[in-house]
């Protein structure tokens, strides 16, 4: 019987000295605590531990831990000066990196926004500018056409005009043949009469 409970002390035992999982864990809300070499008051300090301080947890013994500060240092603190809360100083702390890493996104994001905004603005002028060129060429298209169809009836009007002149022309000089030619037979009549009469007379 009393091996029984001989085993089940020493299973206690080593279990509150065996090494735990390392986890964080902060100093409670004292101004300081000693940092020990060993799990007693005897032992020789080796460091002073501020409130808020984050330390890694490495081995519980009785009202003892052994725990590993952010610079590697290794030492024992009394446990009751420990809690897994983290402090309100690093809570607020915390809260302000991440209220300023906020404000950075924010601002970041503001000049984006004013970047894509000058951008569209850009693009929108750009849109705007082509569709007037666009409308232009369309335009110039419609005229060069027109132009060109004005271009093709002038030119078949001044076929049209040179060809009623030069009929003109012909009618022109036909209508002067024939107007010579009356005069000359109107004067070879008329000469001829003046000899008949002049025949007439001597006889």
């Amino acid at each position: 019987m009393r091996l029984k409970y001989f085993i089940i002390a020493g299973i206690i035992i080593v279990g509150l000295a065996m090494p735990l999982q390392a986890k964080n864990i902060y100093v409670r809300g004292v101004t300081k605590i000693t940092m020990r070499t060993g799990p007693g008051t005897t032992n020789k300090i080796v460091a002073m531990l501020l409130s808020g301080t984050q330390l890694e947890v490495l081995e519980y013994k009785k009202d003892w831990s052994q725990v590993k500060t952010d610079s590697g240092k290794v030492g024992w603190v009394l446990t009751r000066f420990l809690t897994e809360e983290v402090p309100n100083a690093l809570v607020v702390k915390q809260l302000r990196k991440e209220n300023i890493n906020l404000e950075t996104a924010l601002a970041a994001s503001r000049d984006k926004v004013q970047t894509l905004t000058s951008r569209n603005q850009t693009l929108t002028q750009i849109e705007k500018k082509y569709r007037a060129l666009q409308k232009a060429s369309a335009d110039y298209l419609k005229l060069d056409a027109k132009y060109n169809e004005l271009l093709k009836t002038t030119e078949e009007q001044k076929r049209q005009i040179q060809t009623l002149q030069d009929s003109l022309n012909e009618e022109e000089k036909l209508w002067f043949l024939s107007g010579a030619g009356v005069f000359i037979v109107g004067l070879i009549l008329g000469l001829s009469s003046r000899k008949k009469k002049s025949s007439s007379l001597l006889s």
